[in-house]
């Protein structure tokens, strides 16, 4: 089945928002997508024609078994881009989120199955996010929030979940990628900051948001 680059946009908004809440409402999906709800509606009754949504009243929608599945195409060529971009091109982490936003939409599964091929196919991407393989199935990640680790254990970042450019640049900042080493000295009652230790560098102190976003597996343990 075909579909325009507003409906995929819009699939996998969905799909991002139930991941995190199960069932979706229109207004949620419209400050997703930024947009107004009015919109909202008429594209879900484009999505609703093509089969692709489950209603359940008064509570929400989700993606069906068809739109899951769309909506796993689209995330595994996003995801599939970004790591090609930083993998092969050398873009910084965090400016490629935008660029792999329009390459995400080329409709030849020839070229993406070549791509992913290319790239040896690659489990996560450049964020830690899991990347679709062919058949839809994504790898489980074992992993855990930062800011839940105990002091002075040792742990590897293995994903970020805000992956804003402001985020991204502010972890660059301190050193901070997929595949850092660190652990945490110390954490403060005031306001859950946390004084951290990044191999090789400096000690410094992050705030309790943004220890919230850094997701860390323990070392010798893979995801």
């Amino acid at each position: 089945m075909h579909f325009t680059i507003s409906e995929e946009n819009y699939i996998k908004g969905i799909f991002h928002l139930q991941q995190e809440t199960g069932l979706v409402n229109t207004n949620s999906l419209a400050a997703e997508m930024h947009t107004r709800a009015a919109s909202v509606t008429d594209m879900l009754k484009k999505l609703k024609a093509k089969k692709l949504l489950q209603y359940e009243k008064y509570k929400g929608f989700k993606l069906n078994e068809a739109g899951l599945k769309a909506a796993l195409v689209v995330v595994r060529k996003h995801r599939l881009w970004e790591f090609f971009l930083v993998d092969k091109l050398k873009f910084d982490w965090d400016s490629v989120h935008a660029i792999a936003e329009e390459l995400e939409h080329i409709s030849s599964e020839e070229l993406v199955n070549r791509l992913a091929q290319f790239l040896g196919d690659p489990a996560f991407d450049p964020h830690g996010d899991p990347i679709p393989d062919k058949h839809g199935s994504i790898p489980v990640i074992y992993q855990k929030i930062l800011s839940t680790v105990p002091l002075k254990k040792s742990v590897t970042v293995s994903a970020v979940s805000n992956q804003s450019t402001q985020m991204l640049e502010m972890l660059k900042h301190y050193h901070i990628a997929l595949g850092t080493q660190l652990m945490i000295l110390k954490k403060f009652e005031f306001d859950g900051s946390l004084e951290i230790k990044v191999l090789k560098q400096n000690a410094c102190i992050i705030s309790e948001q943004v220890a919230k976003n850094i997701f860390v597996h323990d070392m010798g343990k893979t995801k």
